[in-house]
């Protein structure tokens, strides 16, 4: 498979919202990261955010999302996919309402994926997370 119809189907599971059917785009070993200050990672609010590397990681991230989210507010705009070779770069915007607080929330993302042998080796995401943290934290 070509990068980019990598790239598509990761997407289109990813709106679909199987977690499992999603880590299976996923290498073991993925080198995995959020651009989220460390030690911000894993906090009680936003579990979903810290690194992680093998398949299951991956399907406990989208599982943790969906937990700490309203499932029907949420939305992902995809604007731009970039290829080059084996990496990949999707620009957007998430659109999201945080469960504990209720409070809607807009981030602007770019995630930059590496596909080897037809799986996702590298996925960074590049994203507001000041919007996301203010959207969690419950004293706002």
């Amino acid at each position: 498979m070509s990068t980019l119809a990598v790239v598509e189907e990761l997407l289109s599971r990813i709106g679909e919202g199987d977690a499992d059917r999603i880590a299976e785009m996923y290498a073991d070993g993925a080198d995995w990261k959020l651009d989220w200050p460390e030690r911000e990672h894993g906090r009680a609010a936003t579990p979903w955010i810290r690194h992680r590397s093998t398949r299951a990681d991956a399907a406990a991230h989208f599982r943790e999302i969906a937990e700490h989210h309203v499932p029907d507010r949420v939305g992902t705009v995809i604007e731009r996919i970039l290829i080059d070779g084996e990496h990949a770069v999707v620009l957007g915007e998430i659109r999201q309402t945080a469960r504990p607080t209720g409070r809607e929330y807009r981030s602007r993302f770019a995630l930059h994926l590496t596909v080897e042998n037809g799986l996702v080796t590298r996925h960074h995401v590049y994203e507001d997370s000041l919007a996301v943290a203010q959207a969690f934290q419950a004293d706002l």
